[in-house]
């Protein structure tokens, strides 16, 4: 989930802080991405025509992979290195978030069944593409994917995203990658969203839109709201995080940023207003997991792994049932790419 409606409170300043970054312009930049965000976003967005996940002949979902082959070759034509970093242990003030997320499964599941019985293919679609459930097995088969593909990914300790924003803090990368706000919570001084549904969108009614990535700046979101970093902390505890997925009633995005403006934290609004000061929830504790996260610091990469085209091939097409095909294209292309971004890089270093 994220912080909730953090992005409401620009529109509704109307403001814009998002700068458009064509994805060219993110040659030979390294990007933090939250691994687990992503390959729910290439779950809910890559499915049948029925709603349903990509299965491979056994019934084994693989729209996780799908994505990952094509975007992640986009991105490695382009020069643009991606690091995949993924959620370790959770904290225990975010189980009530994720159970919130199974229900809402468990129900969108239950309405796909519906629909499919009924023959509402509209519906189907809709609510299967919430019907999102990530295996051990298939995390384990992304890790692998991304070995053959040569990106390197790890584990965080705790919140992959408070992971990706100290490794910006370091330098180790240039910016993370998702669609959360929450990384800049934790500190990320660059962020990148949109970075893998970039394209053209079809909306309902038939309306086209093109979606590209955009670069967020933390320096320049709260210079922009006049807020310090601890204050969009509070702000995001007010309107809900995954640690206090409630949020406080009648507390919205513009009343929330009011609310911090005029009395500047979380602990003086909760002496102020009454719905704040009666609803008890361990804001301090949720406010050091953004400010002291469970990371590791100054952690080594391992950018050892190679793009493999045979690998790629031997996993996907005998192992999982993928067209080679419809496929054979974009790795070629992908393979060539990348040596000429190689010989590209070694006359830029030569003169």
């Amino acid at each position: 989930m994220g912080v909730k409606n953090l992005s409401q409170i620009l529109k509704g300043q109307n403001i814009d802080i998002k700068e458009p970054i064509p994805l060219p312009k993110l040659a030979n930049r390294t990007l933090g991405i939250d691994g687990f965000n992503q390959l729910f976003q290439f779950m809910s967005s890559i499915r049948d025509v029925s709603g349903g996940s990509m299965v491979d002949s056994d019934g084994r979902i693989t729209s996780h992979l799908i994505g990952l082959l094509t975007r992640n070759c986009v991105l490695l034509q382009y020069g643009i290195e991606p690091i995949y970093v993924f959620d370790g242990k959770s904290h225990p003030l975010k189980t009530k978030e994720k159970e919130r997320r199974r229900e809402v499964t468990k129900v969108a599941e239950a309405e796909y069944k519906k629909a499919l019985a009924e023959g509402d293919m509209i519906k189907a679609r809709s609510f299967g593409s919430r019907v999102n459930k990530l295996t051990p097995e298939m995390l384990d088969d992304s890790k692998r994917l991304l070995d053959y593909l040569g990106i390197p990914w790890l584990n965080a300790p705790g919140e992959g995203e408070a992971q990706a924003a100290q490794m910006v803090i370091e330098g180790k990368v240039w910016a993370t990658a998702s669609q959360d706000y929450d990384t800049m919570l934790f500190g990320a001084p660059t962020m990148v969203r949109n970075l893998n549904i970039t394209g053209k969108r079809n909306l309902p009614g038939g309306k086209v839109i093109t979606i590209q990535p955009e670069k967020i700046e933390l320096f320049k979101l709260l210079d922009t709201l006049k807020l310090t970093q601890d204050q969009l902390i509070d702000l995001g505890i007010l309107l809900g995080t995954d640690f206090n997925p409630d949020g406080f009633t009648k507390i919205g995005p513009i009343t929330g940023y009011k609310l911090i403006q005029k009395y500047g934290s979380f602990e003086e609004v909760k002496k102020n207003k009454q719905i704040v000061k009666d609803t008890e929830i361990p804001y301090e504790e949720i406010r050091d997991i953004f400010l002291k996260p469970n990371v590791n610091k100054n952690l080594t990469i391992d950018k050892s792994k190679k793009f493999d085209k045979d690998k790629i091939l031997e996993f996907l097409v005998e192992e999982r049932s993928f067209s080679r095909d419809r496929y054979i294209n974009i790795i070629d292309k992908t393979v060539r790419e990348m040596e000429i971004n190689k010989s590209q890089t070694s006359l830029d270093d030569w003169f």
